[in-house]
C-alpha cells in the first residue's frame, strides 16, 4: 500500500478481489461475454467512447447488453482520462477495450483534451467505420468524440441526455458540453421525464427522444444484488462511529467553495464525538492540493485514495449519510436509501431533491455543518430522507437503450 505524503491514511488499497466480489465478477462476465450469432455479427457496428470512471460505470451494462445482441458488433474506445479507475470497472464486466487514445498529459486543459480526442478519433473512425457512436453524459471527451463522429457523418447516440442547469458556467464545462452533444446527436436517451421535457423545449424532435432511466442503477443493482462486497479497511476508523462519506471534485467548486466544503468536516467532528468522515480523494491534482491545504488533520477525518466502485458503494451503503458535489452520487444515494447533502449551487438532477432524498446546501462551512447536524440530530428528518427511492430508474436502462437503438436501426435499414 502507498501513502499520500502528509496523510498516512491516504493509501492505495489492494486491487485483489474478495471471494464475494469474485461472484459479482463471474455474474457480470457471463452477461458481457455471451456469444453473438455468427451470421449476423457484422450487420451493425456500435462504437462506444469513454474515458472517466462515471462513464465506465454507466456504459458498462450498456456495452454488455449490446455484446449479447445478435444483430451488432461492439467496439470500445478508451480516451484514458482515468485509466486506473476505468480499467477495474471494465474488468468487472469482462469488457476489454479495443482502442486506447491515451490523450492525457500533465496539466492539460479541457480545450487541449478536446483537441487530442478529436485528433485521436479521426483514424479510429476511418478504420472502423461504425454505424453508430455512443457517448455518455457531458465530459469534454464525450463532446469531442461526438463532434468527430459528426464530421464523419456518423449518427451519435447520447446516453443521459437532457441534463440542464441553464447556467453555461455551472457545471463547467459540462453544461455546454452536453448542449453541444444534443445538437450533434441523432438519438437522445434521457434518464427521466424531466430530461425529456427539457429536450422538447429546445426543439429536439419527440421521435428522437427515449426515456430509458439511468444505467448507473443497472450497475448499482448488479453489484448489490449478490453477496455484499466488504467495506475496505480504513486504518483508525471506528466501526461504531456514524460515518459520513464526503466527496468533492467539481471544477466549478475549485478554490474557496472547495475550501469551505473541506473545512466543514472539521466543524462536524468537533461538534459530534461519534461522527467520522471518510473522504476518498479524487486524483485531480487541484483536488489533492486543496485537501492538503484545507482539510483539518483530525483522528476522525480519514482522507483515503479512490476506491474501486464496488468498494465505494459498500462504503456508501455502510455510511450514515453522504455529502457530495458529485452527479453520480445524486443518482446512487436515493437507490441506496442514503440521505444526500448536495454541495453545489444548483443541480441538473432536481429529482433527488424533489423525491426527498437530497437537500441543496449553501457552499459555506457553517451552513454545511448546520445541515449535516440536522440529519445527525433530527430523527424524523433522517427517517424521511433515508427511504429508498428510484427517481432515475429501476435498473433496466441498458435493455431500454438497446431496444431504442435496435428500433432506430430497423427504421434506417428496413428489411
Amino acid at each position: 500500500m502507498l501513502s499520500q505524503p502528509g496523510y498516512p491514511n491516504l493509501r492505495c488499497f489492494s486491487p485483489h478481489y474478495s471471494w464475494s466480489r469474485s461472484c459479482i465478477l463471474l455474474r457480470m462476465k457471463a452477461v458481457a461475454q455471451k456469444k453473438t450469432s455468427p451470421k449476423n455479427l457484422n450487420s451493425m457496428t456500435i462504437l462506444f467512447v469513454l474515458g472517466t470512471r462515471p462513464e465506465a460505470v454507466k456504459l458498462a451494462p450498456v456495452i454488455a447488453a449490446f455484446r449479447s445482441a445478435p444483430w451488432c458488433s461492439v467496439r470500445v474506445v478508451l480516451t484514458d482520462q482515468h485509466p486506473e479507475m476505468v480499467e477495474p470497472m471494465l474488468r468487472l464486466f469482462g469488457i476489454p477495450p479495443d482502442t486506447r487514445l491515451r490523450v492525457m498529459r500533465r496539466g492539460q486543459s479541457p480545450l487541449r483534451l478536446a483537441t487530442r480526442v478529436m485528433e485521436g478519433m479521426e483514424p479510429v473512425l476511418s478504420a472502423t467505420q461504425p454505424n453508430v457512436v455512443v457517448v455518455q453524459g457531458d465530459t469534454t471527451s464525450a463532446m469531442a468524440a461526438a463532434m468527430a463522429a459528426f464530421h464523419h457523418k456518423i449518427p451519435v447516440v447520447h446516453v443521459e441526455a437532457g441534463l440542464r442547469t441553464n447556467n453555461r458556467y455551472s457545471p463547467f464545462p459540462e453544461e455546454m458540453n452536453r448542449r453541444v452533444i444534443t445538437q450533434l446527436a441523432t438519438l437522445h436517451c434521457a434518464a427521466t421525464p424531466a430530461n425529456r421535457n427539457r429536450l422538447l423545449a429546445e426543439g429536439v424532435p419527440p421521435a428522437t427522444i427515449a426515456v430509458t432511466g439511468n444505467p448507473v442503477i443497472d450497475t448499482l443493482q448488479q453489484i448489490t444484488s449478490g453477496q455484499a462486497v466488504a467495506m475496505p479497511a480504513i486504518p483508525g476508523l471506528d466501526p461504531e462511529h456514524r460515518i459520513i462519506v464526503l466527496t468533492t471534485h467539481r471544477r466549478e467548486n475549485f478554490g474557496e467553495p472547495q475550501a469551505q466544503i473541506l473545512q466543514a468536516a472539521g466543524l462536524l467532528v468537533e461538534r459530534f464525538s461519534d461522527v467520522a468522515i471518510v473522504l476518498p480523494v479524487h486524483p485531480n491534482p487541484q483536488v489533492r492540493r486543496a485537501v492538503a491545504k484545507h482539510l483539518p488533520h483530525h483522528p476522525r477525518i480519514h482522507p483515503i485514495a479512490p476506491l474501486g466502485y464496488p468498494e465505494f458503494i459498500s462504503l456508501v451503503a455502510r455510511s450514515f449519510f453522504v455529502m457530495s458535489d458529485s452527479g453520480g452520487l445524486q443518482e446512487e444515494s436515493p437507490a441506496l436509501g442514503k440521505p444526500l447533502l448536495v454541495l453545489r449551487t444548483e443541480t441538473e438532477r432536481e429529482e433527488v431533491v424533489e423525491s426527498g432524498s437530497g437537500m441543496m446546501v449553501p457552499l459555506q462551512s457553517g451552513a454545511i455543518a448546520e445541515a449535516a447536524g440536522a440529519l445527525l440530530t433530527n430523527t424524523s428528518l433522517y427517517r424521511t430522507m433515508s427511504r429508498k427511492r428510484f427517481p432515475f430508474g429501476r435498473g433496466n436502462a441498458a435493455a431500454k437503450i438497446l431496444k431504442q437503438i435496435e428500433r432506430w436501426s430497423k427504421q434506417q435499414h428496413p428489411v
